[in-house]
């Protein structure tokens, strides 16, 4: 019998109150062992110049704890956390299983991962476990156990970090045996899985689990089902070792919280169901400073961190102070984004500022990323920046650690959804989940308009506004879900190529659910019309991009814009039926805030502010106004009535100067 899918858990991290008491932690990683120990103290000079209040140690430590099997080394990890405590900063202390030591992967082969060729993915550089070896767990487990039973009284331990940025894949044997166990446990029968994966297509059909392999390298198009079960079983195994650890710091220290950094906007990862896991949120974030829309981007995994924190505040784990090491241009951060892009993080609910990393290697792969000290050293323009924003961040947060970022409309986004969208017999593989859901952000935070984010089958009653970018795959509950926010008179509005498959990714009858065509006023969607590369569709006061559908309306729906010229000529391109709206198309930028503006207004969700000028982003936190001046020229900003600026110390009224990448946190 098929094991049916549960409700993913609302998002329940309590957020940094355990950790933060009232503040706003400012650090990042440091990692010492990279330095003579005489420079230890000179760092902790600085970072009392700078304001820094927290650490993270050890994450890449696992070789210096255990440079060989069973050995334990912890003589400088004792010297640094009373060094830490002595001055009064806080040590987020992770768990080093990121990157294991070289002996491990010498002498047991077995706990390396394989691509989908059978390639190995040898030690020398970093994520090179296999999250199903059994071999690598036990000696995860046992460093873990040792360092959590050392320091977890420690008095500056403030948190527990769980390994790095999960992602890691395996295709080996040892995975295929664990992929066959996750099966089994989902589908029961060999029968219910025949019948999930659609096997009966290119004479698939399984008669022993042991036939059962990951999606390896392969001749032509995999089945897309076994895909998607093989990205769920990923996630579920990493999910595995994270609480894993988890687990043994917890019983050393239960009232110590405990994160993993996400990756923001990572498809590798179920984040709802990781967040629910956790005791703090946390998110490393990287927005390209030569990207126009960086700043976009940001706002979109900020809120979608804060969401996944259900509502309350989160941690920024990471960021850099300048210049990256992975793009194929690095470039550093103008004068003044480090500190715009702080305070956005804080404005939209961080509770923690931290950066990779402390102090800039001059060794290894990232020497070339930027460090709080970069290789300017003290003098530096960055680590003067880094002082700024440490300042101003202390003054700040009295007044808004612990408070809430109100949000009343809900974005929807499901992992599951992306996975299944991106198989490679797509109808369009310019059809990017990701950037849709980008688009769609964009529109409303262009449009200041708070957004949240929401799994499609969380409580959506909150919400006065509710848009679906794109969701291709949709279970029953999650239909049933939106169909019922809708006929109580929620505002929904849905983009094209949405509720076309179902949890087994098997295309739904009509090519579209049948609730969701009611609901929309659709009679019919004959056909998926996807648009080539410098191809649009003119429609109605605007012009559509990437996707068309042939779509015949029902008797009571309303088009509220129809497709000019071509195959789709009179169709509609919009579509609504009561509160309910259906994109077919993706407007280009301008039309697409307009038409959710305006959706929006009919739901009673205003603006921050109206008439801001271009470039400038307004969010309210608590009772607290954040104004972030993005573009590169002074602006002056209304704000009717008397305000104080915390960051100056100015009062104001009626309006405010921001100078070039200038921001004001304006309080009553």
């Amino acid at each position: 019998m098929r094991t049916p899918p549960g409700t993913p858990p609302e998002p329940g991290a309590p957020g940094l109150s355990d950790a933060t008491r009232g503040r706003i932690l400012f650090g990042g990683d440091y990692n010492p062992e990279q330095w003579p120990e005489e420079t230890w103290p000179e760092d902790v000079r600085l970072m009392k110049e700078a304001g820094v209040n927290s650490v993270t140690l050890g994450v890449f430590s696992w070789a210096r704890l255990e440079p060989r099997p069973g050995a334990r080394e912890f003589g400088w990890l004792d010297r640094l956390m009373d060094l830490m405590h002595e001055h009064g900063i806080g040590v987020v202390l992770a768990t080093p299983t990121s990157s294991p030591p070289p002996w491990l992967g010498r002498l047991h082969p077995e706990t390396l991962p394989r691509d989908e060729d059978g390639r190995t993915e040898w030690w020398g550089s970093r994520q090179h476990f296999s999250h199903s070896s059994a071999v690598y767990r036990r000696r995860a487990a046992a460093i873990t156990e040792d360092l959590a039973a050392r320091y977890g009284a420690h008095p500056a331990l403030t948190m527990w970090h769980i390994n790095n940025e999960y992602c890691t894949t395996d295709h080996g044997d040892e995975a295929a045996g664990a992929f066959r166990r996750w099966l089994q446990d989902r589908y029961g029968t060999l029968g219910a899985l025949n019948t999930a994966w659609g096997t009966a297509c290119w004479g698939q059909s399984y008669d022993d689990w042991h036939e059962i392999v990951p999606p390896r390298h392969a001749h032509y198009l995999k089945n897309p089902t076994q895909v998607l079960d093989f990205r769920r079983f990923t996630s579920d195994m990493l999910l595995e070792c994270c609480a894993a650890e988890r687990d043994i710091v917890r019983r050393h220290s239960p009232a110590i919280p405990v994160t993993s950094n996400f990756m923001p906007m990572w498809v590798g990862q179920d984040a709802w169901r990781w967040a629910a896991e956790e005791d703090v949120v946390s998110v490393d974030l990287y927005p390209d400073p030569r990207d126009p829309l960086g700043a976009q981007y940001g706002a979109l995994v900020q809120d979608m961190t804060r969401s996944q924190a259900a509502g309350g505040s989160w941690m920024l784990m990471e960021q850099a102070a300048g210049a990256v090491s992975w793009r194929t241009v690095n470039h550093p951060k103008p004068r003044g984004l480090n500190r715009l892009w702080s305070l956005q993080a804080v404005a939209r609910g961080a509770d923690a500022v931290c950066y990779f990393q402390w102090r800039a290697s001059r060794q290894g792969a990232e020497k070339f990323h930027s460090g709080m000290i970069g290789h300017a050293g003290e003098p530096g323009r960055g680590f003067q920046e880094i002082k700024e924003i440490g300042a101003e961040l202390a003054l700040l947060a009295p007044h808004v650690a612990g408070t809430r970022v109100p949000a009343g409309i809900a974005i929807l986004h499901d992992w599951n959804s992306w996975w299944a969208g991106a198989h490679e017999g797509a109808l369009s593989a310019r059809n990017d989940y990701a950037e849709v859901l980008r688009a769609w952000h964009r529109a409303l935070w262009e449009a200041h308009l708070t957004t949240a984010f929401a799994h499609p089958e969380h409580d959506l009653s909150g919400y006065r506004m509710v848009v679906v970018p794109q969701l291709y795959l949709l279970t029953d509950r999650a239909i049933e879900n939106l169909t019922a926010y809708a006929r109580a008179g929620g505002t929904l509005v849905c983009g094209f190529l949405t509720g076309v498959a179902d949890e087994d990714d098997r295309v739904r009858p009509g090519g579209m659910d049948e609730r969701l065509r009611d609901l929309f006023g659709i009679r019919t969607l004959h056909e998926w019309w996807p648009l080539d590369p410098g191809e649009t569709a003119v429609c109605d006061g605007f012009t559509g991009t990437l996707w068309s559908e042939e779509i015949e309306p029902g008797p009571d729906a309303v088009v509220e814009a129809r497709y000019r010229g071509g195959e789709l000529d009179g169709l509609p391109a919009v579509l609504r039926r009561g509160t309910a709206r259906y994109l077919s198309t993706l407007p280009e930028p301008p039309a697409l805030r307009a038409l959710l503006t305006g959706a929006a207004e009919q739901a009673g969700v205003r603006p921050v502010l109206d008439e801001l000028p271009d470039g400038v982003e307004a969010v309210r936190r608590g009772g607290l106004l954040f104004l972030l001046n993005h573009g590169r020229d002074p602006v002056t900003v209304e704000v009717p009535g008397s305000h104080r600026d915390l960051l100056g110390g100015a009062n104001v009224r009626d309006r405010v100067r921001l100078e070039r990448l200038g921001a004001a946190v304006l309080a009553p």
